[in-house]
């Protein structure tokens, strides 16, 4: 499939540079001709010649596997890991087949949590030792009815010609902006629209909704954030929002390879000086777990996960994770200054 797309693109430039070459009345003939040529190629149908339909199991054993012991993804019958190139040459076709294991995968964490951890799948839970936070499901996408398109494309008072040329253009975008979607996802046919959740539409407004309306009318004395990745930038968020409400209720932060930037974000002084009393990043490297990882950013102490798989950072880190959480909770109650490890770093930063 990619094969022929390239190919094609390739043929395009052959003939152009041979166009250069020679000139010619004859080559613009002829160059006329192959515009026309390739205006008549449906590159979405060209796109989906022999591959195979979008139809996936719904079940872990329909796909042929299943966690072992240790909580591993493995194959039955082989044993061996996930394989994304499933078929090949068929990137689109792999990539949807990856897609709807990932949704079995998901429906099955969520039982674990239910089963295993106990806690309780309920909207934005109150009342729980445990928060999970969802901050990556921030819509819905549902299929638009023919009245939403037609209202779409009737709905200006602008004159016809004006319309239609304005028209013309954005569709021409459009198509261009789609194109790739489409390339991944040829089979995609329907029009759909996004219906944001209300106070939720992104990952920081999910987390002051959370903090607003769970955790800051909590009775809890001690309030830890375990925030991996984007959540870590969705923290500094609710810190610049909410700045004295965090500072009274947060006891530590462990950051798991966070993509927070204290600058881009505009974070205060006053909010980067409690961060590196309170806050660790435990971010992917090769040197071993809690080794001081050095950093150009002001904001708080990075040490090593133990791993270079990011997707590990907080599965790795864990023991220290808790360790540090303790740590906190002793140096609070008792007025201690914090670990030695901590406070080296600090100085660091305040140096520079």
């Amino acid at each position: 499939m990619s094969f022929s797309f390239i190919t094609l693109i390739l043929l395009t430039i052959s003939i152009n540079m041979a166009q250069l070459q020679q000139g010619g009345p004859d080559e613009k003939e002829k160059t006329t001709a192959l515009k026309d040529l390739l205006s008549r190629i449906d590159l979405d149908e060209l796109m989906k010649k022999d591959e195979p339909p979008l139809e996936f199991p719904d079940t872990l054993e329909g796909f042929e596997y299943a966690f072992n012991e240790k909580g591993q993804l493995r194959h039955i019958k082989t044993g061996e890991p996930f394989v994304f190139n499933y078929r090949e040459d068929l990137h689109r076709w792999n990539q949807k087949r990856y897609e709807a294991l990932g949704e079995i995968i998901t429906k099955y964490v969520y039982e674990l949590l239910e089963k295993e951890c106990h806690l309780k799948k309920v909207t934005l839970p109150e009342g729980y030792g445990v928060i999970v936070l969802n901050p990556n499901e921030n819509y819905i996408e549902v299929e638009k009815t023919k009245a939403q398109v037609q209202l779409s494309s009737d709905s200006s008072d602008e004159p016809a010609e004006k319309r239609e040329r304005k028209d013309k253009i954005q569709k021409e975008t459009k198509k261009r902006r789609d194109f790739y979607e489409k390339y991944r996802n040829p089979q995609k046919e329907k029009e759909t629209v996004q219906l944001y959740i209300r106070d939720n539409g992104s990952p920081e407004e999910h987390a002051i909704y959370v903090w607003d309306h769970f955790i800051a009318e909590s009775t809890a004395e001690n309030v830890f954030f375990v925030a991996h990745s984007y959540g870590g930038l969705a923290f500094v968020e609710l810190m610049i929002q909410r700045e004295a409400d965090v500072k009274n209720k947060v006891t530590a932060v462990a950051l798991t390879d966070s993509v927070h930037n204290v600058w881009h974000q505009e974070a205060g002084k006053t909010i980067r000086e409690w961060m590196r009393e309170n806050c660790c990043n435990w971010v992917s490297s090769s040197e071993p777990l809690d080794t001081s990882v050095e950093s150009m950013l002001p904001d708080c102490p990075r040490v090593s996960a133990g791993t270079e798989r990011h997707e590990l950072t907080s599965w790795k880190s864990f023991p220290s994770i808790f360790k540090f959480f303790s740590e906190a909770s002793e140096a609070k109650n008792s007025s201690v200054k914090l670990a030695p490890t901590r406070r080296s770093n600090r100085i660091k930063y305040e140096e520079l």
